[in-house]
């Protein structure tokens, strides 16, 4: 009913091993869901940022092959859990739609791109779309296609790493079920969730790591698998009172 998604993201640091050890995790720790992010850092990212500059060599290892794919999905079939991915290329399309990839998530950064918008709704699946990047003054991408938007999911999100608890100004006035099915959350800590789900929030999207002091941007604003738990034993308790 609420389905909780570990993303896994580029916090793998390059390690194959890592990467399959975390899908396992997100499982056994009541995850539904375990995401990558299928990308180039040199064609999609601005090394010379100043949240990226000090992470750069960490987040070239991250770059996953086709082959990488092929494995990742691969073990999570072997754990039963569900492989998903952002994809921030058209071509990738093929790497995802050959290995069976059930849908697909746009990253926030993503909404604008037309040509991966066409891509991804040409394949009839359904798709999750994070709105951090949003601005009310132009149109998604997606919104040309009404055949892919009444299959997609929209996530809630604050594109800040780590978001401040007050940041979620917008909570105040949110229902989640109307214009938003669930939160992709980057703020430190569970709690942030458990208020969305108490919402009526479906989908949680929530970075995961092994440790908060590695190197690369994403580990300060993840949990670490124990809070995996503890958030996903929360969504089991509200998914007990509310449906």
């Amino acid at each position: 009913m609420i389905e909780i998604i570990a993303e896994i993201g580029i916090n793998w640091q390059g390690d194959m091993a890592l990467a399959k050890d975390m899908i396992w995790s997100a499982k056994f720790n009541g995850a539904d869901v375990a995401k990558f992010q299928i990308y180039s850092p040199e064609r999609l990212l601005d090394r010379n940022h100043p949240d990226l500059i000090d992470h750069w060599d960490t987040i070239l290892k991250t770059e996953l092959s086709r082959d990488q794919v092929r494995t990742l999905k691969e073990e999570c079939d072997k754990a039963n859990i569900e492989f998903l991915a952002s994809v921030f290329r058209p071509e990738v399309v093929e790497w995802t739609e050959e290995i069976g990839m059930r849908r697909y998530k746009i990253a926030s950064r993503s909404i604008y791109d037309k040509k991966l918008a066409e891509a991804i709704a040409a394949t009839g699946k359904p798709i999750i779309l994070s709105w951090g990047h949003h601005d009310p003054h132009r149109v998604s991408a997606l919104i040309q296609w009404p055949a892919a938007w009444y299959r997609t999911k929209h996530l809630y999100c604050i594109s800040k790493y780590p978001t401040a608890l007050s940041d979620l100004t917008d909570f105040n006035d949110l229902t989640f079920g109307g214009r938003y099915d669930g939160f992709s959350d980057h703020t430190k800590g569970i709690i942030a969730s458990i208020v969305a789900m108490s919402l009526g929030a479906k989908i949680i999207e929530k970075h995961v790591t092994y440790d908060k002091t590695l190197p690369g941007p994403d580990h300060s604003s993840s949990i670490d698998f124990g809070e995996l738990r503890q958030l996903c034993n929360m969504r089991d308790e509200i998914e007990e009172i509310l449906y």
